[in-house]
């Protein structure tokens, strides 16, 4: 294992092994799942998400395509946390995945990130060092195996929508990562989620853990927002939820 890649795992420990984070992780998910529902956790890094959704009392299936991620999270991870050490996408395949050894939160299968980022605020100082090739399964193919989820939240820097395309019914409850800086991604999620059903959305502003919003709003209101969120306002989490027929 790479020196960096060691100082990677660490500074991503450090970063959000936050009790304060964590906490206000599980105050969110009480609120939005209730004990014994089926939760993905796709882009598990650390698996602080992962704990939080099971101290919810929520069953787990954790996904973690980066080998010393997936190495990390078999050795920590509490047992009854299913791992799957795989990236999600449109169909079962292998694949070269772009790699930060300094900042590996922001590495991704999607080969246009490296030089997108070369002009979104907060990306200046990464550097995609390296690659992995991983195995990549379908979303559909992981409800075959464990049960259709309850919420299934993304955080792929900016492949949320190929994890998306695998996955050919709707779920109660979706959450992925926006990028002001990246607003093409944002927009293929929500074109996607309009296909797949009708969805309500809120938004979560950076950690906060908490919504941004006191009620949920349709997919224009959404639209209207993301457009004008300046590139450098910081990174957040978009929540949908269906909305029954």
């Amino acid at each position: 294992m790479r020196l960096g890649s060691i100082l990677g795992v660490l500074r991503s420990v450090m970063i959000y092994y936050n009790p304060a984070l964590m906490r206000r992780n599980r105050q969110l998910y009480q609120t939005l799942i209730v004990p014994g529902d089926l939760t993905f956790d796709i882009g598990a890094h650390v698996g602080t998400r992962a704990r939080a959704l099971r101290h919810c009392g929520a069953r787990v299936v954790a996904f973690e395509p980066q080998p010393v991620f997936a190495s990390f999270l078999r050795w920590t991870l509490p047992r009854d946390i299913i791992l799957v050490a795989a990236a999600l996408g449109k169909t079962e395949t292998r694949a070269q995945m772009a790699v930060s050894q300094r900042h590996p939160t922001v590495s991704s299968l999607r080969d246009s990130l490296p030089d997108e980022a070369r002009t979104m605020p907060g990306f200046e100082h990464v550097r995609w060092d390296s690659r992995a090739e991983v195995t990549v399964t379908t979303l559909d193919a992981m409800i075959a195996a464990h049960g259709v989820p309850r919420y299934i939240k993304i955080d792929v820097e900016g492949y949320e929508a190929e994890v998306l395309a695998g996955l050919s019914r709707p779920v109660s409850l979706v959450s992925f990562e926006y990028l002001p800086g990246l607003p093409q991604a944002s927009a293929g999620v929500l074109a996607r989620l309009a296909e797949l059903g009708s969805y309500e959305f809120n938004v979560v502003r950076g950690e906060n853990a908490g919504f941004d919003w006191p009620d949920w709003r349709d997919m224009a209101s959404l639209r209207n927002w993301l457009g004008q969120q300046a590139p450098d306002s910081g990174s957040g989490d978009i929540y949908a939820r269906l909305i029954a027929a």
